[in-house]
């Protein structure tokens, strides 16, 4: 199972030179992987409860740096770390600029990109960006369709329902061929069906085991029904622990624990099937140190057993 960390990117840690140099860090400690996330407000008085915990808006998302921008800082800063978004939400941009924005990315970070992608939660959002919150499966089906065109065809021409490209030449391809992978995110039948029938792997967060055996076997049948190879796909978890020096009472675990208890934690969702796992401890950290200092202690523990 492969280990990544969350570079960092919000509230105090939302600071270019801080990700430059956390970045590296990460990788000299030996994580496989950098994630962003993305989100571009917080209301006052929000649209809908936050997925976790009380329903609460953590408050150090009220500082929030461009995904984008920071995995470019990541990618400036490391040599082979692997570089993901978990998750962005892709709605909020026309495909061919996002597209074009991706495949940037992935040529200077010289073929490290995952690209995660996600519907988002907050309605709030959508409306802010102008893109209407109704009929969002469909309109990532199409970005989807747009995206892998404009990444792999020597002229480009798309018709559909959202936008229309006449043929054209769109010459800046990614580095890798024939594009990079495409992680989706998502809980409902309708997201994990979309995950087996045209994705590379699912981007899920930290729940019991049975209820990510089951969502990871409707992708994996979803997969089989399309004709693909439900072993090609790949489960990557995301974990957003509270981590403290007393062992919690296991029920709070993964949300909370010590680092001894999350790393049993990791341990487990590694027999559950997952391929990758990534920790975010943004919202729970109070200094640039203590991230780190974290860091490094999940990562020894993890590597030795």
């Amino acid at each position: 199972m492969r280990i990544g960390f969350a570079v960092p990117q919000y509230g105090a840690f939302a600071d270019p030179e801080f990700i430059g140099s956390a970045s590296a860090s990460l990788e000299s400690m030996g994580y496989d992987s950098l994630w962003a996330s993305d989100r571009i407000l917080v209301p006052l008085a929000p649209s809908d409860p936050y997925p976790g915990g009380d329903g609460t808006i953590p408050e150090a998302f009220t500082t929030f740096f461009d995904p984008l921008s920071a995995l470019t800082l990541a990618a400036l800063s490391t040599s082979d770390i692997r570089l993901g978004t978990s998750t962005l939400n892709a709605l909020w941009q026309p495909a061919v600029v996002l597209a074009r924005s991706l495949a940037s990315l992935d040529l200077l970070s010289r073929g490290r990109l995952d690209v995660g992608i996600g519907l988002g939660w907050l309605r709030d959002e959508y409306a802010a960006a102008g893109v209407p919150w109704q009929g969002r499966g469909v309109r990532l089906e199409e970005t989807l369709d747009l995206m892998e065109t404009l990444w792999v065809e020597e002229v480009v021409e798309h018709k559909g329902p959202l936008w229309t490209v006449p043929p054209s030449h769109v010459h800046l391809k990614p580095a890798q061929r024939p594009r990079p992978p495409i992680l989706l995110a998502g809980f409902t039948h309708a997201a994990l069906e979309r995950v087996g029938r045209r994705a590379d792997g699912w981007l899920g967060v930290a729940l019991p085991q049975p209820y990510l055996e089951l969502l990871w076997g409707t992708a994996r049948q979803a997969a089989e029904r399309a004709g693909r190879d439900p072993s090609a796909l790949r489960m990557v978890i995301r974990l957003n622990p509270m981590i403290v020096d007393e062992s919690a009472d296991p029920a709070h675990v993964p949300h909370a624990g010590t680092v001894s208890q999350i790393i049993e934690y990791l341990f487990a969702l590694s027999a559950a099937g997952a391929h990758e796992v990534f920790v975010d401890v943004q919202a729970t950290t109070r200094s640039r140190g203590e991230l780190l200092d974290v860091a490094e202690s999940l990562i020894t523990g993890l590597r030795a057993g």
